[in-house]
């Protein structure tokens, strides 16, 4: 192989790869987590140890077991260290050398996240722990892990993944510390960084360390980062393009609008586009710059803003995350590097362009795999048993459901889900779901015929899709449905109520309930579907995320207008009625999101009091790394319309900094509870809106303060909702507000709604 650097390869299908001499071993009931199990097995050693901060739940919700049993099937023999502690490297060399390297995970969720609430305060719990202990795993625990293997053998090859590595493989602002850290691969000194989905390349660098190809060498893999000497001569041969000339701080010239389709885009430019002149793809440079001849993209490299410069400038800082999320389409991402250090210790951060999305036969093979579906041994003793006190609270989530695709074009800007898995939608086939379904009825144990989930990252995106390929390749959109839903866009969603009336005909399957996410927008282009939906596979309340009420704040969210809500609510009580049913819509809203005004969580809390809902548990916005919502956080500016020094041309946001602004919000969201009534009557004063404070129906904060739980009980009845309206269920229940980066996911949840949203992510 050339020594220099290398474009990324052509996609090569998971199961093209000649298998690796050790598959005659056979697959594992459970991959190994012991030497004696080792020695059950016949192995006298590892292949690939995958370290991972979750319990080992050998389930494809569980990404140790994912990547675990896909290498597996290409014949490697995997072990699994699971939530080792982190005070010496001795746990690390429990299954002892592994032959090709350690793959290196903090779990399901980010480390930070999963340890602290949005007021960073320590959480008491772990929903990937045995019993839920908390302080299972340390903070930032790709890091330590990483570190820890490589004190235990020096000369083993260490990948990290998982979503904790995904979301900090660059410069990224870190809620916790309050500053901008570095790529969590300059710290980790791990040999390969692998972000998003990673099966396609887990496989690739095996099979090609198995070959005794050096790990320095594998730097033409998609979807993988890693470190070279800034000035490297192997990077030769590559077009660096400085990032101001994909999207200038500060230019004179309009910036492209990515809500443009490629033909607008185009025409703005005085030229046509492909697919409409059969032409070859154009590439877009600013007016200013005049037309330049540009090399392929795949030998054109995008040099960002280093280290330290966006360490010192926010407004830098929204403009390398602006342009990295504008190359994150694989059709015509190019890759990024970004300098981290001075010129002594200069290195760079080669960001190679994103993983090819699995196809469907692809998603099958990996979801057919011969998962238990339950917990290793292991924990039995620990717990007294499966079906003890003491369980695995994100398995017992998750045991009865069903994962159908991968990925959102939905583009929150809140979200980890497209930063993480693309915004372009793998689905499996309806026999391979139909086949776990069946599998979980005749072998889960526990099982009552209810299916929990039937979905995904939201429930209604399965084979749904853009229209053209080509357009699709081209597109530079940040989302197919905002500000509204993309022409080009296929929302038919016949394959999905086929898949649900096949699998609720099933025997021994009495329902299939939904409670991933919906995307409500896209559903009300159905009508069959929300009917399909409501008449069979709505258990009493639906869970769906509005978010907020005001335009200001949804339109730094990318999220549609409450119209939408209001759309799909009039269906879902058609629908309701029709088939006889009292059934609610749960919506959830989140606070203090960037760009929300406190007129505006006013505002949202006389929605809620004249629809009558109310919010037992509430969380503020949660800045989670790489999020464009975070970019806002931190630097003040909005990277949706671009970014400029000019004070002047810059669009800045609302941020809601400090405790008492944050409890305000909470307070609004929270708006019947006496104990908050204090803090709003001040605001609404200060907002000019002491009307809204007295004792009738119409007022949103009663004059008197209660003092006992009696006189609590009786101010919410005084002071509930507006006369001849009346209080859904969900007033007696808990209508949660969790945002730790990703839409609720019962059936893939990283934690229980209480706790967080983020779903299952792979190494």
């Amino acid at each position: 192989m050339s020594a220099t650097l290398a474009p990324p390869r052509a996609a090569r299908p998971l199961t093209g790869y000649k298998p690796y001499w050790a598959r005659r071993f056979g697959p594992a009931p459970f991959l190994p987590m012991s030497r004696a199990e080792m020695e059950t097995l016949g192995w006298d050693s590892c292949d690939v140890i995958v370290v991972t901060g979750d319990a080992y739940v050998d389930h494809p919700s569980f990404g140790m077991a994912v990547i675990g049993r896909v290498l597996e099937a290409q014949g490697f023999r995997v072990g699994i260290i699971a939530q080792p502690d982190w005070q010496s490297a001795e746990p690390y060399k429990a299954l002892g050398r592994p032959n090709l390297f350690f793959g290196v995970t903090a779990g399901n969720m980010d480390s930070m996240i999963n340890r602290y609430t949005a007021d960073r305060k320590i959480r008491s719990d772990d929903a990937y722990t045995p019993g839920g202990v908390g302080g299972r795993r340390p903070d930032r625990s790709s890091l330590v892990y990483a570190q820890r293997c490589k004190e235990a053998f020096n000369d083993v090859p260490i990948v990290l993944g998982g979503i904790e590595a995904s979301l900090r493989r660059i410069a990224h602002y870190d809620y916790w510390q309050d500053k901008v850290r570095r790529s969590i691969l300059v710290d980790s000194k791990a040999d390969l960084l692998l972000y998003g989905n990673a099966e396609r390349a887990i496989v690739e660098i095996a099979h090609r360390l198995a070959a005794h190809e050096p790990v320095e060498r594998l730097t033409d893999v998609r979807g993988t980062a890693f470190l070279r000497r800034t000035g490297d001569p192997t990077a030769e041969g590559w077009f660096e393009l400085d990032s101001t000339e994909v999207d200038r701080p500060g230019r004179i010239d309009a910036h492209i609008n990515p809500y443009q389709t490629t033909g607008e885009q185009a025409a703005s430019q005085g030229a046509s586009c492909a697919k409409e002149e059969g032409a070859q793809p154009i590439t877009f440079v600013p007016k200013a710059s005049g037309r330049i001849s540009m090399p392929p993209r795949e030998r054109t490299v995008i040099r960002l803003p280093s280290y330290e410069q966006v360490k010192s400038e926010p407004v830098l800082y929204a403009h390398a995350n602006r342009v990295l999320h504008l190359e994150t389409n694989p059709g015509n991402a190019r890759a990024l590097v970004q300098r981290h250090g001075d010129d002594k210790t200069a290195r760079d951060v080669w960001i190679n362009p994103p993983p090819i999305p699995l196809t469907t036969a692809e998603m099958d093979h990996v979801f057919d795999l011969p998962y238990a579906r339950s917990p290793h041994p292991a924990y039995a003793d620990e717990t007294g048993g499966h079906d003890g006190p003491t369980k695995i609270p994100a398995w017992e989530m998750i045991r009865f459901s069903v994962n159908i695709m991968r990925g959102c074009f939905g583009g929150c800007t809140f979200c980890s889900i497209t930063e993480h898995e693309g915004r372009i939608i793998q689905s499996r086939s309806e026999d391979s779901v139909i086949r776990e379904i069946e599998e979980i009825r005749d072998k889960v144990k526990g099982f009552t015929g209810v299916i929990s989930d039937l979905g995904g990252p939201t429930a209604n995106m399965y084979r749904i899709g853009c229209k053209s390929p080509e357009i699709e390749a081209a597109c530079r959109k940040p989302s197919c449905v905002y500000p509204g839903i993309c022409p080009n866009l296929n929302t038919d969603h016949g394959p999905l109520i086929e898949m649900y009336r096949r699998a609720r005909a099933l025997r021994g399957v009495k329902k299939i309930l939904i409670g991933s996410g919906l995307r409500y927008d896209l559903a009300v282009k159905s009508p069959e579907y929300v009917k399909e939906l409501v008449t069979h596979h709505v258990g009493g309340y639906l869970k769906i995320a509005p978010e907020h009420t005001e335009t200001g704040p949804l339109s730094k969210m990318m999220k549609p207008g409450i119209g939408s809500y209001d759309r799909f609510k009039q269906l879902f009580e058609k629908y309701s009625a029709e088939a006889g049913k009292k059934q609610y819509l749960i919506p959830y809203f989140i606070a203090a999101h960037p760009g929300t005004s406190d007129a505006d969580m006013m505002n949202l809390a006389l929605w809620l009091k004249r629809n009558g809902f109310r919010a037992d548990q509430v969380q503020t916005f949660y800045p989670s790394p790489m999020a464009t919502a975070t970019a806002m956080y931190h630097s003040g500016l909005n990277p949706l319309k671009g970014i400029s020094r000019d004070a002047t041309r810059a669009e800045k946001v609302d941020i809601v900094r400090g405790e008492k602004r944050r409890r305000l919000h909470k307070a609004f969201l929270r708006w019947h509870d006496p104990a908050n009534w204090p803090l709003l009557r001040e605001a609404l004063k200060d907002l000019g809106r002491a009307d809204l404070i007295g004792n009738g129906k119409q007022h949103l904060v009663p004059t008197f303060q209660p003092s006992t739980a009696t006189g609590y009980q009786s101010a919410r009845r005084k002071n509930s909702t507006a006369p001849g309206e009346r209080s859904s269920p969900v007033t007696q229940g808990r209508v949660l507000t969790q945002h730790t980066g990703l839409p609720p996911r019962p059936g893939l949840a990283a934690r229980p709604a209480a706790k967080g949203r983020q779903r299952t992510f792979k190494p």
